[in-house]
């Protein structure tokens, strides 16, 4: 045969290869060269420390589940891993984690390591006397001041319950077990084992949604309300009726505040609101919410991550006394596609957080997806507002249009993994913020993505029933060793992630971020919850020399006195707009909690860059106690700041 025959016969398996290698070198993720990384991480530098916990907990590898569930019990168990940063011993600094931990099901309070770790001793939160039953596990901890008095509590979310308020008791000696009182949220449960509703709630976000000057709480859930951890049970479950725009999830929430009490037994008061939302998004698959006030007029719009499709950011029109949003949408234009376009998307919704990336003095958003080549390919959105200033925002959001475009793609950051959280923080001070991002899903030994590809094509009418789940169980891998995502602007205003130039990129799968100033230094430190591993701290050893503005701001009232110190009532949702004497704008927020399962401190943290001198101009906006909206300027110079907001601002 000559060599033109032979060559001919292989001809199909040539073009085969070529087209494979074609493909492959069309979908696979951009990578700048390690040099190029070098350059852009320059000045950035975390050192991995091991967060202390307690002992004795009888530990698990995977939750025991509905038995619909147990071909799929690694899926169902794949998040719960959850880690907030705050000041909760009243010592001046963010240095207390609250972290939930699947392994163990326990909510922990544990110092940040480094040199004040012998505060106090690592302990777990006890529930006295409230009823509970076994089946029943914590998704997350968000600390806020509940009851007023100044001090930090607790909300613990769960699955197989209603929330827990752990509310800080002022005659405590010292942090531990007994600083804490448990109530509920949801008042009426009775005995000794919990028979109310059975909640499956995966996000909470906490701010002054009414403008009433007292901070309320949305809770999102996730499963359809039932038996989801009750291995004893057979039925009462579901899961998604669609990959792309399920809408039979577990109703959210809204707790309106109505009143506390402090003292030795304190207390606090919600009202819940069950109509604040239209059905369709209230019984989504929620697995994170933000809260920001992004038109000025001091009311925080919501930012709702439904996995399964359709997120929603909702135009917040309450008065004092009623919660009330509207959906706003992104606008149709020629060759958008329906996922890019806030409201409509069909992605699966995983984390959210705001920004000013551009420093035009209007908001941005970063919204994590899942985004694995070769498995599910989606994007994370890197929404960009489009708005000429505030008044054409309002009144465009008043109208029903979201103005933000996700260039995600042009700027590098579209694709990282199986994404959860996201924190945008500031951790060289250089005036431009950074990505913290946490990836991966089911860590094992066997590939199941060619199941779970069968899946994303299957029918939408036979996604709802357990049944037709690919297994997924124990010693089963689904993007288990991805690894943490970490961005950074370059010089050329892409972003690189150089996670693995700083050491960053374990192949675990990570879940919760909180990011706080843990020793006062001026630089970012960051807290990770890993999924059925040991959560890891970050202690920020960067070499920037770039000047930062830290503000604490607290409400102008006196804590109830007591022997366990008082951090201070922090003033959630008040904005910060910082301006350089060369016109360049910062933007920040008091966050109340948003996110996956990580929530960062309450303190503003405001890199300036290293080019800052003198004071800077400050504008402060915040709603007092009353409700009425304050705004003030003043001028600070550089670094920590510890500011009482009543009427008027004023330096403590």
């Amino acid at each position: 045969m000559s060599g033109f025959g032979r060559l001919r016969r292989q001809l199909p398996g040539v073009v085969a290869l070529v087209m494979v290698v074609g493909v492959f070198f069309a979908v696979r993720l951009p990578e700048a060269p390690a040099s190029e990384k070098a350059q852009t991480a320059r000045g950035y530098g975390f050192e991995p420390m091991s967060v202390a916990l307690p002992g004795g907990a009888k530990q698990q590898t995977i939750r025991r589940v509905n038995k619909d569930y147990k071909h799929i019990d690694a899926w169902i168990s794949s998040v719960g891993a959850g880690i907030a940063m705050n000041d909760l011993d009243g010592d001046g600094l963010s240095n207390d984690l609250c972290i939930t931990d699947p392994r163990t099901d326990q909510v922990i309070v544990t110092p940040t390591p480094g040199a004040r770790a012998q505060r106090y001793a690592p302990f777990a939160l006890t529930t006295g006397d409230l009823p509970m039953n076994e089946a029943m596990a914590p998704m997350g901890c968000a600390p806020a001041d509940f009851n007023e008095d100044g001090r930090m509590d607790l909300l613990v979310y769960m699955w197989g319950r209603t929330p827990i308020v752990h509310l800080a008791r002022p005659d405590a000696k010292k942090l531990g077990p007994d600083a804490y009182r448990a109530t509920e949220l949801v008042p009426g449960q009775a005995g000794r084992t919990y028979t109310g509703p059975e909640w499956n709630s995966n996000a909470v976000a906490i701010a002054d949604f009414d403008g009433d000057g007292h901070d309320d709480i949305y809770l999102g859930n996730y499963f359809p309300h039932g038996p989801v951890l009750d291995h004893r049970k057979s039925g009462g479950v579901a899961m998604n009726k669609s990959l792309s725009n399920a809408t039979n999830g577990g109703e959210d929430f809204f707790f309106r505040w109505t009143g506390a009490t402090a003292g030795a037994n304190p207390s606090v008061s919600f009202e819940r609101i069950d109509n604040a939302l239209p059905k369709d998004i209230s019984k989504g698959w929620v697995l994170a919410a933000g809260a920001n006030d992004l038109d000025g007029d001091q009311l925080p719009e919501l930012y709702i991550a439904q996995d399964h499709g359709k997120d929603a950011l909702l135009c917040n029109i309450s008065k004092p006394g009623k919660i009330e949003f509207q959906a706003v949408h992104g606008k149709r234009t020629p060759g958008q596609p329906k996922s890019k376009r806030i409201g409509d998307d069909s992605f699966k919704g995983m984390g959210i957080d705001f920004a000013d990336f551009d420093h035009d003095g209007l908001y941005d958003m970063f919204v994590s997806n899942i985004t694995t080549t070769f498995g599910i390919q989606e994007s994370n959105l890197q929404f960009m507002n489009t708005a000429k200033d505030q008044a054409d925002l309002r009144a465009r959001l008043g109208a029903g249009e979201a103005p933000w475009e996700d260039r995600s793609t042009e700027l590098g950051t579209a694709w990282t993994g199986w994404a959860w959280d996201v924190k945008v923080d500031d951790f060289a001070n250089s005036g431009e913020p950074a990505i913290a991002q946490t990836t991966g899903f089911v860590k094992g030994d066997v590939n199941r993505w060619p199941q779970l590809q069968e899946l994303a094509a299957s029918n939408d009418l036979a996604l709802d029933n357990p049944y037709w789940w690919p297994h997924v169980t124990s010693g089963d891998d689904i993007a288990g060793s991805q690894r943490l995502a970490f961005f950074v602007k370059d010089g050329d205003g892409k972003y690189q992630n150089v996670a693995r130039t700083l050491g960053l990129a374990v192949p675990v799968p990570t879940r919760g971020i909180a990011v706080g100033d843990a020793d006062g230094d001026g630089r970012l430190d960051m807290a990770v919850a890993r999924q059925w591993d040991e959560p890891v701290f970050y202690k920020n050893t960067g070499t920037s020399n770039g000047k930062y503005l830290s503000l604490k701001l607290l409400r102008d009232t006196e804590p109830t006195p007591g022997s366990l110190p008082a951090a201070g009532s922090p003033v959630v949702d008040a904005q910060v707009k910082v301006t350089t004497r060369d016109g360049r704008t910062h933007l920040a927020r008091v966050d109340g909690g948003s996110g996956h399962s990580g929530k960062r401190s309450n303190e503003v943290h405001v890199g300036l860059g290293p080019n800052v001198t003198g004071p800077v101009k400050v504008t402060l906006c915040w709603r007092d106690r009353s409700g009425q909206v304050r705004k003030q300027e003043l001028q600070l110079d550089p670094g920590r700041h510890t500011l009482l907001l009543g009427s008027q601002a004023k330096e403590k």
